[in-house]
């Protein structure tokens, strides 16, 4: 009995949509010098790559500030330009490759002006 609820957990992980995306989105930015969100170091140099789920306009002390949230299977990270209203090219569901480093701010994974490329 046992044998068949873990055959049916194994089968449900398989077919649950989230779950498949996670693991096309981890086999898609894998690559060369990147590094899974979820295994970034903190205050460290990393390259990163993924789809951005939601870009938003959020003003920082008063400066213009475009904020996205990187997602790549893995984890996600939050990545904000200050200074910026918009950047052509950056919207949801675009993928992306950010070099910087990764800080913790109020409990989130942050990355300040990064550079970037489209992908």
């Amino acid at each position: 009995m046992r044998t068949k609820s873990r055959l049916r957990r194994t089968i449900s992980k398989w077919a649950n949509p989230d779950e498949a995306e996670a693991r096309d989105l981890r086999k898609t930015f894998s690559g060369d010098g990147v590094i899974c969100i979820g295994d970034a170091p903190d205050r460290e140099p990393v390259r990163l790559r993924g789809t951005l789920r939601t870009v938003t306009l959020r003003p920082r002390g008063g400066v213009p500030a475009l904020e996205a949230e990187l997602y790549d299977g893995t984890g996600t990270v939050t990545v904000i330009w200050l200074g910026r209203r918009r950047i052509a090219g950056i919207g949801p569901g675009r993928a992306l490759e950010v070099q910087g480093r990764v800080s913790i701010q109020d409990g989130h994974r942050t990355l300040y002006n990064p550079r970037y490329e489209l992908l």
